[in-house]
């Protein structure tokens, strides 16, 4: 009975409350929470400097709606926001110029294990994600020694 209770409240969340928390039972705090964190800043600071190098001339990287695309995932990952869909996204990015461009193949390489790594481990508690989806804590008072509720008497 209690499997079937927590089914059916599994079922009856809706698409914005469920997806990322039904991915990742917890979002990690203390120093696995910060080294996500660390993941996800550096991830999105190397990719926002592409994207940039990219758009200036800098670097030739890609056309211009692949380098604005990398920029846009780039400031999602380092938000923590829509973690798991972004960071995919941005090792699946980066897996396609792995295969087509050469001129950096290892850094693309590595962009992509870390974008993969931050999709299957999650944003962390420092994140978006983790405000707009992570359990709540509600703390509930003891009652007060001599108060009386409706069901004493």
């Amino acid at each position: 009975m209690l499997v079937r209770g927590f089914r059916a409240a599994l079922r009856s969340a809706t698409v914005e409350q469920g997806l990322v928390r039904r991915l990742y039972s917890t979002f990690a705090t203390g120093l696995p929470g910060a080294g996500l964190l660390i993941m996800r800043l550096v991830a999105g600071a190397v990719l926002i400097f592409r994207g940039v190098a990219g758009l200036t001339g800098a670097l030739a990287i890609g056309p211009e709606p692949v380098l604005i695309l990398k920029i846009v995932l780039a400031l999602f990952l380092v938000l923590g926001l829509w973690t798991p869909v972004t960071a995919g996204l941005a090792a699946v990015l980066e897996i396609a110029l792995f295969f087509l461009r050469s001129e950096d193949p290892w850094l693309h390489l590595l962009l992509a294990t870390i974008g993969l790594c931050l999709a299957l481990l999650g944003p962390g508690a420092w994140s978006v994600d983790a405000r707009l989806f992570g359990w709540k804590r509600i703390d509930i008072r003891d009652r007060q020694p001599g108060s009386r509720s409706r069901s004493d008497g």
